[in-house]
Order: structure tokens, then sequence, then C-alpha cells
């Protein structure tokens, strides 16, 4: 048997693996018929040779190889110890079928074995690819991919996924061309710039509708993605670690895995594909039947400025708000009284809190929320006990640049990991605790895979070690955002910047990857900090109640009227989560570009909810019908809209939404639309959906 298929409901996988030479991907796509002849499909896709050529094409395999003559980038680059390079031909594949396919490849001359790893979850309808290399002796290893992807040929467009502090997940949009287009991340993090993965939408692709291909790499440390066109036509898909992020010699390589699927829907049917993967398969719940609580976070409200009355003061605002949980941010440790100092210095201050945390946790507790604290493990700063202590502990030279005046702690040292380990764990265990705010405010000196493969095993140990406490990965924001990250930690914190209209843009961005249950969101001051724009209280709110909402102001600023909305909308959220925790978010074809249009859907369609954000002013007169997606053609909803004390007096018309419920089937809400009443600008509409 030389060929082999993965399937699931809606995307088949096709492997060849000939008696010599590695094993190809010759199919990835819609779901193949079962009686389908994958021999036959294998020949039919074979192209042909012509002119100014070799005589034969080198092989598409799942990792190219130099020795074959591939005139394209090669899938392993490695090298003997003294930097002699090594161009391997591994062949004789072997496979075992079990839960999903491995096929082992060797190079017996070389000494090294090549294994790839493939799985499918057909509930969640994602792939898994992951590959390992082996050598009999230490060897160098430049560059390894996971097993290389056919790039489809209808896909004229590369959607890939940049940022900024403040700004994260902004889509990229290319045009495939002739040559190499590559990314290579060598800040030693996911980094806010560099969210691993590609969108690749075929030609006429819409979010509801069309073919697309969706991958991620699930790796923390940052990652080389290749994206290549032959002169032939054909095209690959390489993922991997940085290069050269792994330095030094070694006998083991191992790709992080790659994730990926195939949608018939648009890009909602890969985005949905993510949410549910990354929610019920790669995160871990401490309390997985716990509603996601809503926060309250302090640090926008006192900074460094800790003082125990003005924070028993704002936890008892905070509950009275609705909010669940108490996240104290930073400064609570060392003598942090600015970001210049104590980092590393993992005891609580008692200048601040002569008496230690208790009694805010207690007052916190009797007010029916529990408590989070913010963490920092991996930094330290040089006006610190532990730099003066262990100044052979930080990463790079003393002289190095700094970010955030701050240092980064060698990971790779056990003894690092030990003691980080022993002087966080009693703090756990002391007090009550369920939530970490855990960050990391600075890129790398040098990119190195044992640093994130360190902050892995201290996260693990600290989850064995507490296993309900819960943990946010934070990185000034979105800069550690990955599903390496998240198979540790259960919510993230998508980006600084607090301002609802930018929220909302970046939000809609990340949903094409990651779910509401873990997508934190707050409701950030009247006045923001990182933007300076001014917000109402109910766009602010309605903004948050789209993820997993919390509050990060003071909430002493509030007027009594903005409490009182503010109120209604936690009110709403809570009401709502435990169903749309599990709901899927499709993003709305909007025929105004100023409209931001989401649906999260019940996985059954038995009832929805569109948020549909006003970013700009549009430039026609009346609101475009909203087209709705995913719903039962034949079924009949009953729509309303949620927020209706939020109309403004420019609405003079009478759309049928406007003074009640309607209803309409499934089929003329994803037809026609829904005519919404006039909004203005920074402001959302809320309209819920139930099948009748």
């Amino acid at each position: 048997m030389t060929h082999y298929r993965l399937d699931d409901a809606g995307q088949t996988l096709v492997l060849h693996a000939p008696h010599d030479g590695l094993p190809a991907c010759v199919y990835w796509g819609a779901r193949l018929p079962d009686t389908q002849d994958l021999a036959a499909l294998t020949a039919a896709a074979e192209i042909d040779l012509t002119g100014g050529t070799l005589d034969a094409h080198p092989r598409l395999t799942l990792c190219p190889q130099t020795a074959d003559a591939f005139p394209g980038q090669p899938g392993l680059v490695v090298r003997q110890t003294d930097g002699t390079p090594l161009r391997p031909r591994f062949g004789g594949t072997t496979v075992t079928q079990d839960d999903g396919l491995t096929l082992t490849c060797v190079d017996a001359v070389a000494g090294l074995t090549l294994t790839f790893f493939f799985g499918i979850d057909a509930a969640t309808r994602m792939m898994t690819a992951r590959t390992l290399l082996t050598a009999d002796a230490p060897v160098l290893c430049d560059w390894l991919t996971s097993p290389v992807l056919p790039g489809p040929q209808l896909a004229d467009d590369v959607i890939d996924v940049a940022g900024r502090w403040c700004d994260e997940f902004q889509l990229n949009r290319t045009p495939w061309a002739a040559g190499l287009r590559a990314r290579d991340n060598r800040t030693g993090r996911t980094g806010h710039e560099h969210f691993p993965a590609a969108i690749l939408p075929a030609r006429g692709c819409t979010n509801t509708t069309g073919e697309a291909w969706s991958l991620h790499y699930a790796w923390s440390g940052g990652h080389r993605m290749v994206l290549e066109e032959l002169q032939d036509g054909r095209r690959q898909i390489q993922f991997g670690h940085a290069t050269g992020l792994d330095a030094s010699p070694a006998t083991r390589f191992e790709t992080a895995p790659l994730l990926a699927t195939y949608s018939g829907s648009g890009l909602n049917g890969c985005a949905v594909a993510f949410q549910r993967h990354l929610r019920d398969r790669i995160v871990t719940w401490p309390k997985p039947d716990t509603p996601r609580p809503v926060h309250y976070n302090c640090w926008e409200a006192i900074y460094f400025d800790h003082d125990l009355t003005v924070l028993q003061d704002i936890a008892n605002r905070a509950a009275d708000l609705g909010a669940e949980r108490f996240v104290l941010d930073d400064g609570w440790f060392g003598k942090r009284d600015d970001d210049t100092t104590s980092l590393g210095d993992w005891r609580i201050d008692p200048r601040k809190y002569p008496d230690g945390l208790a009694p805010l946790i207690e007052h916190v507790q009797a007010l029916g929320m529990t408590f989070g604290l913010w963490f920092e493990p991996e930094m330290v700063n040089a006006d610190s006990d532990l730099a003066r202590a262990h100044p052979d502990w930080v990463l790079g030279p003393m002289d190095q640049p700094l970010g955030r005046g701050q240092y980064l702690l060698d990971m790779a040292n056990p003894a690092v990991r030990d003691h980080l380990f022993t002087v966080i764990s009693p703090i756990l265990s002391d007090h009550d605790i369920d939530y970490i705010k855990w960050d990391h405010n600075r890129m790398l000196p040098h990119a190195d895979a044992a640093q994130t493969r360190g902050t892995y095993d201290l996260i693990d140990r600290l989850r064995t070690a507490h296993p309900l406490v819960e943990i946010e990965s934070c990185a000034s924001g979105g800069g550690r955002i990955d599903a390496g990250i998240l198979a540790r930690t259960q919510r993230v914190w998508l980006s600084d910047c607090n301002d609802a209209q930018e929220r909302l843009r970046m939000q809609h961005d990340a949903a094409l990857f990651l779910p509401s249950a873990i997508t934190g969101s707050h409701v950030g001051p009247r006045h923001c900090h990182t933007t300076g724009r001014v917000h109402s209280i109910a766009f602010r709110g309605w903004v948050a109640a789209q993820r997993h909402m919390g509050f990060e102001m003071d909430p002493r600023e509030l007027t009594d009227a903005e409490a009182t909305t503010l109120r209604r909308i936690t009110d709403w959220f809570e009401a709502n989560r435990d169903w749309l925790r599990r709901a899927d978010i499709l993003r709305l074809d909007s025929a105004d570009p100023s409209v931001i249009a989401e649906q999260q859907t019940a996985p059954d369609a038995h009832r929805f909810v569109v948020f549909a954000g006003k970013a700009a002013t549009s430039r026609q007169s009346a609101p475009r019908p909203l087209r709705l997606t995913g719903l039962d053609a034949d079924a009949v909803y009953r729509v309303d809209i949620a927020n209706r004390n939020d109309i403004s007096g420019l609405s003079r018309g009478k759309p049928a939404l406007k003074t009640g419920p309607i209803e309409l089937s499934g089929r003329a809400l994803m037809a026609l639309g829904l005519n919404l009443p006039y909004a203005l600008p920074d402001s959302m509409w809320v309209i819920e959906g139930q099948r009748l």
C-alpha cells in the first residue's frame, strides 16, 4: 500500500508514500468520495514537463531535499558538528496507522531518520502534523519544516497576520507570486507582529462563502513561514521554528504541531474549526463547568500606587457592577514603585501590605469575588535582589538594550526554573488565589528555543502543583498568543489597548483563530489611556461583552447613569455567557465598510446574537441591510434588539426592528438581511435571535 488518506466531514488529505524517496501530499481539499481511487488521483496530479528544466520534476515531498535537486526551499538544513553540510537522501518509508498516520524515512549512510506524524479531529475538523528528526550522532539543525503541504492553485492571495503593541492582529493580504514569501520571527516570542499563521482564500472567497485553507504553527518562541511558488507553478507551504533557533548539536529535533484546516464555507469555516479546536482540544480548563467570571483588573485605576483602603473601595464598586474576579496587577512585590525595580523579587511588599495580601483577599472574597495576581516570572530588573545575587542568571550581556527597563532570566537553566518555582508556588499555596496574569513585557536579546521550552516547563510544574489555578497569557498585550502557550493557559490578553474602537477591529480579526471563551476584553476608562479617545459606556461595555468580559478602569470615575448602563450590559453577559462560551463566532460580510459585524451562533443554530459595531461614519445616509449566515434556512427566527435604549434621536424612520421583534425565516435573514436603525459612529447594535 502506497496511498493513505485522512478525512473528516468536510476535508480530505491524501499522502503518497513511494517505495523509494520521501512521501508527499498529493491532495488537500474538499472531502473526496470514499470510493476515490487514490493511485488514479496521484497520477492525475502529475504535471507535464517542458524544456529548460531537468528531465524530471524533483518531487515536492513532505520535506523537500536538496539531494533530489529540488529547486526551491529545502525542508531540512542540517550540518555535521564541524559545520560540514549534510545532504541526506531519505527513503524506505514505513507507515503505521492507528489514530492517525506515522511515516518514517531513513538515510542509513547519514545516520538520520525523519518521521512525519498526521492526525485529524473529526469533531473540530482540524488536522495536526509535525516532523521529527533523529540522528545517530549529534548534528546541527538550522531548519526543519513541519510536513510540507501544497499551496492551492486558485488562491490568488495570502492572508497573514502582523501587528504592533496596542494594534494586534492586523491582516495582510498579498498576492501569490513567483518566488518566495517568507517571514522569520527571531524575537524569541510569538510577537505582536508575528502571529504564526497563514490563510489562503480561493478566488471569490468571502467570510461566508467560497474555499479557504488556514494554518497555524503552535509554538511560542518565534517561527519561520515559507510560501513559495516554483518556476513550474507548484506551490509549497512550510512552517517551523525560526531558523537557527536550536543552536547546539543534538540528536533530536522536532517541530511544533502545525494545525491546518480546509473550508468550503468561506473564512468562517476555517475560523470555526480553530475556535472549536483551541477551546475544546488545546485549552485545559481547571474548572470546566464554572461560568467564565467577569473580571476586574486594577491596573489602569492605580498603576503602581497600591493602597489597601483604596483597593477595598475599588473592589466594592467593582463587585456592585457585577465583577466576579478581582485581579491585583503589577506593583505588589519587592519595592516596586515603578517599572525600573524589583522584578524577580517575588515577596509581598511590607510597605504597601504590612499584613500581607490576606486583608485584601478576604475583603474581595467577602464581596463574592475570587482573587487573581500578576506575575512576570521570566523577567528581572538590574535593581533587584535576584539580579544582585545571581547576575549569571541573566540571559545575554548586561549592556544589551533593555525593554521596559528589564532583562530576561535564562529559562533554559534548571536552577532558574527551580528558584522561580520555589518562590511562586508558596504564594499560591499560602493564599486563596485562583488566577495568574502571566506577563512577558519584552522580546529576547536573541532567539533561543531552549528559553521557550524552559518557560513551558515552569508553567507545567506550577499547573501540576496548583491544578485549579487559571492562567492568562499576557505579553504587553497580545505578544504571546498561540496554541503552544494555550496548551498551558486558559485566557489571552488580546491587547493592552482598551479603546473600544480599536478592540472592535482586533477582536473581529482575531476571531479567525480565537474563541470567545479565552479572549479577554475589558471596559476601559472613559478617557482611553493608550489612544486618548473618549467613548460612551454603552459602546465600551458592548465591545467587552463580545468576548470574556471584564473591567479595567477606575470605577470611581463612573456617573450613576454610566454605572447603571454598565450593570445592564454585565447582566446581559452573565445571562448569556453559558451558551456564548460554546458559540461559533461568524464574521459577517457587511455591505457597509464602516460596520464591523459578527454573529455568534449556538452550535445547533437554535439561537444567535449579532454584534454590529459602527466603527466610522457611513458614506450613505441610511444603514445598508446586514445579511446573516449559518442559520437553518427553513426555520423561523424571532429577532429583536437587545439594546433598544441606545437608539439615537437621529433615527427618525420606522424599520421594523426599531419598535419590536420580527419573525423571519433563516433564508430571509441570510438573503435579505436586517435593516437596522440608524447608528452613530462608535456605537453597537446587539441583535438577538431565537429559532421558533
